[in-house]
Order: C-alpha cells, then sequence, then structure tokens
C-alpha cells in the first residue's frame, strides 16, 4: 500500500505542472483581439494544451525550451468570461489554470494622457517616503533595507507616496512619473528599479499591485495621474525568464562574450542607429551590448520578445489606468520593433502620450526619434514615438547660466535651442526638464542659488 502511494506521489509530480501564466489575466473588447500567452512549467511542452468552454487556440507555439508553451488566442471569438487551461498527459488531466478575460472600464481606450501643459514630478520610490515600515525587507527579495549604505534599499514605498499627495497637489504637479515600481531582484543597488525581474509584479519592498492601482485612482480623483517608467531594452539578469531562457536570442549574446550569456558591454554609440559611415561592428556592440553586467540586452527583434514587451505595457495601462509611459534607453533598442511596439499601444490608446528618452545633445539626432519626424524620412523611418525629452535644452541650461555672454556664449545658447524647435515634428509635445535621477542636480552645479533654479523654472514652464 505504502509502495503503490509512493508510486502514485512521483508519477503525479512526474507530469508537468503549470508554473506561471503571463499575462495572468486580459479584457474582452480590446481593438487587437489577439492574446498571446506564455505558459512556463517543467517540460511542459511535452504534455497537451486543452482549454474549456469551446474557447479555439489559434496558434500553439513550442520553442526550443520545453518549459515553455505559447498559446495565441482570439478575444472576440470567445464568449464566455472565463476558461480553463488544461495540461494534460494523454486523456489525464494533470494541471489547470483559470484564465479570465475582464470587462473594460468605460472609455479606457480614449483616456486622457500627459501632455505640454502638465507639470511632471519624478519620484524614485524608495527615497521619497517610507508609509509601511513592514515592507521595507521580503523573505523572498534579496536586498535588504539599510539606510546606512548610500546604495542600498532605505524604505520608500507606494505608501508613502499615497501619505503625500496632499503635498504634491499642492506643489501644482498633475503628472506623477516614477521609476521603475516592478520587482527588482538583484543582489545590490535594487533601488533604482531598472534591472527589473518580474515584469507583471509591484516590488514587494514598495508594496502590492493592488496599492499601484490605489495611487492611481488616488491621484485621478485630484485631477492627476501616474506615469510608469517602462524598459524595453534590457532586464535584470535574476529575471526568471533570463534564468531559464525560452530561446538562446531572447537576450543578445556574443560569441566573443563573457561568461554564462555572452556578455559584452555596449559601446553606447547609439547615433549608430542613423550614421551612414557607422562601422557594423560599432552598431552592433551600441545595440545589442548590454548596458550593464546585470542587465541583459533584449532581443525586440524576437516576434516573442516583442509581443511580450508590448502586452505588458498594454496590460499595466489598462490594469493601473495609467496617464502615459515614460521608456528608457530608447535608441539602444531595435529601432524597428519599437516603431511596432510604440503603434501597437497607440493604436489601442490613440491619445496616450509615450516620451522616449534619447539621451543625445543635437536636436537633428532627438527629433529623428519622434512620430513623423522629417530626420528620420531621410533614412526611412518613423519612430511612432508621441514625444521625446529635450535633451539639448538640459544640456545647454547651465552653461547659459555660468558663461560670460559673448559671441557664442551665454544666453545665445538657450536662444539657438529654441531656434532649432522647427526640426521637431510636434514641439508642443516635447519633455522639458532641467534636471533628474540621472545627472547632476542644479542646487549643486549653483551651490544652492535659488534665483538659478527659479530661472530654469521659468525656461521650462
Amino acid at each position: 500500500m505504502k509502495k503503490t502511494l509512493l508510486f502514485l506521489l512521483i508519477s503525479t509530480f512526474t507530469f508537468a505542472q503549470i508554473q506561471r501564466v503571463e499575462p495572468a489575466f486580459w479584457w474582452k473588447g480590446m481593438k487587437n483581439p489577439e492574446l498571446q500567452i506564455l505558459v512556463y512549467g517543467k517540460n511542459i511542452a511535452n504534455q497537451s494544451i486543452e482549454l474549456s468552454d469551446g474557447v479555439q487556440i489559434k496558434e500553439l507555439k513550442k520553442v526550443e525550451n520545453p518549459n515553455y508553451v505559447f498559446i495565441t488566442l482570439n478575444t472576440d471569438e470567445i464568449t464566455v468570461p472565463k476558461f480553463k487551461i488544461n495540461l494534460k498527459n494523454g486523456k489525464k488531466l494533470v494541471n489547470s489554470f483559470d484564465y479570465e478575460l475582464k470587462q473594460r472600464n468605460p472609455n479606457s481606450s480614449s483616456r486622457n494622457s500627459f501632455t505640454s501643459k502638465d507639470v511632471m514630478y519624478l519620484i524614485m520610490p524608495d527615497r521619497f517616503a517610507n508609509g509601511d515600515y513592514s515592507n521595507d525587507s521580503q523573505p523572498n527579495l534579496t536586498e535588504k533595507a539599510n539606510r546606512n549604505l548610500p546604495s542600498g534599499r532605505h524604505g520608500g514605498d507606494l505608501r508613502g507616496i499615497i501619505k503625500n499627495l496632499d503635498y504634491l497637489q499642492n506643489l501644482g504637479v498633475t503628472a506623477l512619473w516614477l521609476t521603475p515600481a516592478n520587482e527588482d531582484n538583484e543582489k545590490q543597488t535594487s533601488y533604482h528599479g531598472y534591472a527589473q525581474t518580474d515584469l507583471y509584479k509591484i516590488d514587494g519592498r514598495y508594496g502590492t499591485n493592488e496599492e499601484y492601482l490605489e495611487l492611481s485612482r488616488q491621484l485621478q480623483k485630484r485631477g492627476m495621474m501616474l506615469i510608469q517608467d517602462y524598459v524595453t531594452n534590457h532586464w535584470g539578469i535574476s529575471h526568471w525568464l533570463i534564468q531559464d531562457l525560452p530561446t538562446k536570442d531572447w537576450i543578445h549574446q556574443f560569441s566573443d562574450g563573457e561568461g554564462k550569456y555572452g556578455f559584452k558591454r555596449s559601446n553606447y554609440r547609439t547615433t549608430s542607429q542613423f550614421d551612414t559611415n557607422v562601422a557594423e561592428i560599432d552598431k552592433k556592440e551600441a545595440l545589442n551590448g548590454w548596458f550593464d553586467t546585470t542587465m541583459p540586452d533584449l532581443n525586440q527583434s524576437n516576434p516573442l520578445v516583442l509581443k511580450y514587451l508590448t502586452q505588458n505595457a498594454i496590460w499595466w495601462i489598462e490594469y493601473a489606468e495609467l496617464g502615459g509611459l515614460r521608456v528608457d534607453t530608447y535608441p539602444y533598442n531595435d529601432k524597428e520593433a519599437m516603431s511596432k511596439w510604440a503603434k501597437a499601444i497607440t493604436d489601442e490608446y490613440p491619445n496616450i502620450n509615450i516620451v522616449g528618452e534619447a539621451w543625445m545633445y543635437s536636436p537633428t539626432h532627438i527629433s529623428y526619434w519622434q512620430k513623423n519626424s522629417k530626420i528620420g524620412e531621410i533614412d526611412g523611418y518613423n519612430s511612432n514615438l508621441p514625444s521625446v525629452m529635450d535633451f539639448t535644452l538640459y544640456n545647454d541650461l547651465p552653461h547659459a547660466l555660468k558663461e560670460e555672454e559673448s559671441w557664442d556664449k551665454g544666453m545665445i545658447k538657450i536662444y539657438n535651442s529654441f531656434g532649432n524647435d522647427f526640426l521637431y515634428p510636434d514641439i508642443n509635445n516635447i519633455l522639458v526638464f532641467f534636471e533628474n535621477h540621472d545627472t547632476e542636480r542644479f542646487n549643486e552645479i549653483f551651490n544652492g542659488d535659488s534665483r538659478y533654479y527659479k530661472t530654469c523654472l521659468l525656461y521650462t514652464s
């Protein structure tokens, strides 16, 4: 009897189990009815997949790693709000997952977004306010709170932001941009959030998905909105999809690179995207090289990767009722894939604003990345990206204020900067700023002299 029971237990766990499903739910009534569901489990591709309630699989894709299957559905053809993803071994049901197609909020597709009328306030959540000391360290997350370490976790969270919304509103803030709040389970410096390890989960040290939605709704009650910092170029090396790659080309790996994943650092020369004189080796290292050793470079030209990133961005917009996206390290991505990414999102949400970080100082270079750019047209390219950040003005402001006035120095730099506005296809949709989390702070440059700070506020208002 004991041997029989043991055999049954071993047999049960020999069969694949569904460990992850992403996205875990979706919505009816999306403009693009196609949905691709990632299902993960040990050797799951060796089992058969069936859906309940007559739901039809449009495509079932298996990849080189048998731990993954990708199920494509047409949601317009599904008439039930819930169905089961059944995992079978022959006729035997091994495991199942309850999948839900939710109803969209009214007018979700026509949501408002940020414009040049808004005052956008940037917050690094770990460094703003601690509203819940109980979540400062999490048993399932590696880095623990340590306020004595400048680059450590300091305890700020979503609850701290929610508790300070009166303060932000009184400042005149209308849009709140948080640096990435999704899980970043790297061993150190995880507070910055740009090495994400789970794209569907808020970092437990910040709170929960539900608190993120609560923050968004509390902002909306005040006539404000939440902007998500989205990263398409790279993930953290501890991301579960990196630890067990679906396909070898999910990330960029170099045959002469270092370590398990063929690491090679980017040369950061992103003008190679449009430089007609570029050496192909320089372009490859710029775009396919890793931003850092713990940030594997994603291959957006892989259709599965692009679909994952597109659906994830749409999922967050729909779930968290976002007012827009700011996209990190935009020119480091595959530009053709990113054009499709931006178009898919703006097709779904025609009014949504997406601003890309194209850290270049020439307005000619920056304008290349804005939708319908005449500069991009020369190269046969249209990014479909609504907005870009004005790094030219950011770079010129301190020089203009510090330099002695002369023929080409001082305030003439601001004059000439504004004179280049004609290069942008939509100058009224440019994000202007004079400092952020990546730059030296203006008060440091001018030793806390508030006159300079006020002047910069004038030029960026």
